[in-house]
């Protein structure tokens, strides 16, 4: 009979099936560190990215901050110039304020009343004149009074003189002005 010695068989086996382990073990491992490196490659692609965008994103922020910093000071020149305006505009209504006030006080002066100076201080108007009466002059305060150019009408001094022989009534007033320049640009 034939006998059949199995043993370096199952060696041959055994040790072939372990190359197989490891071939298949090192296969896997390899394939496991090309998908790590393959993940972490994409992973520094997309920081990279991000970091490019995080730099263009912020070269347009100094960019829009710059524009912003424009725009402000064009709405303080804007501002600036408004107001200028406003009071140019209320400079050129004033303009035809004193003509008009001494046409008013043309207007308001009764007969036999004369007027010999007129001056201006700010806000301050004092008027000296001469009338044949102190009835003239009372009349003449309460006309100017309802105006709408003076308030505050007061007779400083009434005295008599005489003017080439005739006796007349020398008096001065003091008043204000009524205010037409807006709150904002008496500053």
């Amino acid at each position: 009979m034939i006998k059949i010695n199995l043993l370096p068989v199952r060696a041959a086996k055994k040790k072939e099936t372990a190359i197989q382990q490891i071939v298949l073990a090192s296969v896997v491992i390899v394939v496991i560190a090309l998908i790590v490196t393959s993940l972490y490659a994409v992973k520094r692609v997309q920081i990279a990215a991000a970091k490019e965008d995080i730099i263009s994103a912020n070269q347009k922020i100094t960019e829009l901050k710059k524009k912003i910093g424009k725009i402000e000071e064009l709405k303080s020149l804007k501002d600036q110039v408004k107001k200028k305006l406003d009071v140019l505009s209320q400079l050129r209504k004033n303009k035809t304020g004193p003509a008009q006030r001494l046409e008013s006080l043309s207007n308001l002066t009764p007969d036999k009343l004369w007027l010999t100076s007129y001056s201006e201080s700010g806000q301050n108007v004092k008027i000296s004149g001469v009338a044949f009466t102190e009835e003239l002059i009372a009349e003449f305060m309460k006309s100017l009074e309802a105006s709408n150019d003076f308030t505050a009408v007061e007779l400083g001094v009434s005295e008599q003189t005489e003017v080439a022989g005739i006796k007349l009534k020398k008096f001065d007033l003091t008043m204000k002005l009524e205010s037409t320049v807006p709150s904002e640009l008496k500053k």
